[in-house]
């Protein structure tokens, strides 16, 4: 017995080592399954930690008015091709963190009307400045919206007459709650929801500064630089079916130049797409497309053309569709802030005077505004305060909202700076005054260089350090929003 105390002991051990080493496998086996699963059940909640609240409604103006986008148009509109749309999209994360996209189907928004609507909708709904996105597809086929300055003048840019003042005035008054009560509605119905992105690419729009013996004109340039990125953020419900589709392309909406109100290529595009997805909300985000045409346009066959354009970038969206979307998770960080660009040296009385007697009659007006301001305040502004936003969406996407007619270099230089990171670059945000150039497009001159300055109230040109107090401060709202994670 002796001796074979030994053997059982070595046989015990060995025995207690397979169970152990089933137990083990069986373990390490739940332990792999858990980790094959893991990913799925961490982008299953992240996708569904977020509500999501859609609205929209027409604002086509119910009377013939004034459109904008062409100095060139003499009379009001003459109906519709289709209905223009303003539409809100409120996004809600799992710690109450709060975005709401609005898009119009506008020309641009003043800076007058985004700060009233900033300040409504925080008094009526709590929601903070910098959650609150203002994007206008800038279609030229829109109504002429109302300005304080022309209360100032007593005239208008496109030179309408007072009745026609009157339609603008009363249109833009009464736009700015109903946009109040969109955004409100929106927000009154959040339903759980995920996010994805996507994007696919859109080749009609092609860069318009063409090279001249002196300046720039617009005609189409096959060699400049463009963007043709389509990003698209998905919005579905718990089950993954499609409840919205943002989508964004970087060129002007300007098919189009005849009297009837239409969103132009952006418009027919949200429309095809929700055809093509019934029960679906289409949302268009214009991008940098401040130098960047359509192109074929205008002509006889402009509407054809329009509908063309409409449908290639529809079929882009259908395109991002097809691949996997990448999940997009919480928490919104968001920001909005200011940085001062500067104007070049203002023309003194004795320049403005000569110009008041141009045959030009926008060079003309522009010069009797600059002398009323230099009269009035005894000097003319040489600084203008630019809006930036910047919003996160946890590690997946950045969104950057930019202001005015951005030309597409913005876009282009963020997203090889910002590498690493998801970036959509949006244009003609939260306050359109005018155009945003380039240092090369500023050293060029040119329409969008400074010339386009004659149709507004400001001085113009900007100064040389333009672009780079833009990206600097793109770079710093972004650096603090990370370090916002962190802490």
């Amino acid at each position: 017995m002796n001796r074979e105390s030994p053997n059982l002991r070595q046989i015990r051990p060995r025995r207690f080592s397979r169970i152990a080493a089933l137990c083990l496998i069986a373990v390490a086996a739940l332990i792999c399954q858990s980790a094959v699963n893991l990913p799925c059940a961490m982008a299953n909640q992240q996708q569904l930690e977020w509500k999501a609240g859609i609205a929209s409604v027409v604002i086509t103006p119910d009377q013939p008015m004034w459109m904008s986008g062409y100095a060139a148009r003499t009379k009001p509109s003459e109906g519709k091709i289709h209905d223009l749309h303003a539409k809100a999209l409120a996004l809600e994360d799992a710690w109450g963190g709060k975005l709401v996209i609005l898009t119009l189907d506008l020309l641009g928004i003043t800076r007058e009307m985004r700060d009233w609507l900033e300040k409504e909708v925080g008094r009526r709904y709590q929601l903070p400045p910098e959650a609150l996105l203002i994007n206008a597809s800038h279609t030229h086929s829109g109504p002429v919206l109302h300005k304080p300055s022309e209360s100032i003048y007593g005239d208008s840019f496109y030179g309408m007459s007072a009745e026609q003042i009157e339609r603008s005035r009363d249109y833009t008054e009464k736009l700015l709650p109903k946009l109040a009560d969109l955004i409100g509605e929106a927000l009154k119905k959040p339903a759980p929801a995920r996010l994805a992105y996507t994007h696919a690419r859109a080749g009609f729009a092609m860069n318009r500064r063409w090279r001249l013996e002196q300046g720039y004109q617009i005609s189409p340039n096959p060699d400049g630089p463009v963007d043709h990125d389509v990003p698209v953020l998905r919005v579905e419900d718990p089950e993954g079916k499609l409840k919205a589709l943002v989508f964004g392309y970087a060129c002007h909406n300007t098919t189009l130049s005849q009297y009837e109100f239409c969103g132009d290529y952006a418009g027919f595009a949200q429309e095809y797409v929700e055809q093509d997805h019934p029960g679906v909300t289409a949302f268009f985000i214009e991008g940098c497309g401040g130098d960047q045409n359509p192109y074929p346009r205008h002509g006889d066959q402009a509407l054809r053309y329009c509908k063309d354009h409409g449908r290639a970038l529809a079929n882009a969206v259908e395109s991002a569709l097809i691949p996997r979307a990448r999940p997009v998770a919480g928490p919104i960080r968001a920001v909005l802030d200011t940085v001062t660009l500067d104007f070049a040296e203002p023309p003194t009385r004795e320049q403005l005077n000569e110009q008041a007697k141009s045959k030009n009659k926008y060079e003309r007006r522009h010069a009797e505004i600059l002398l009323d301001e230099l009269e009035r305040n005894g000097k003319i502004r040489t600084t203008y305060p630019y809006p930036i936003q910047v919003v996160q969406f946890g590690d997946d996407l950045t969104i950057v909202a930019l202001a005015g007619e951005v030309v597409v270099d913005y876009s282009l230089r963020l997203k090889n700076e910002l590498k690493g990171r998801t970036l959509w670059v949006a244009g003609y945000s939260n306050d359109v005054f005018g155009y945003l150039p380039s240092l090369r497009v500023l050293n060029e001159g040119g329409y969008e260089g400074g010339e386009a300055m004659r149709y507004t109230e400001l001085p113009g040109p900007f100064a040389p350090s333009v672009e780079t107090r833009v990206i600097d401060k793109v770079h710093e709202l972004v650096k603090s929003l990370q370090t916002l994670k962190l802490n």
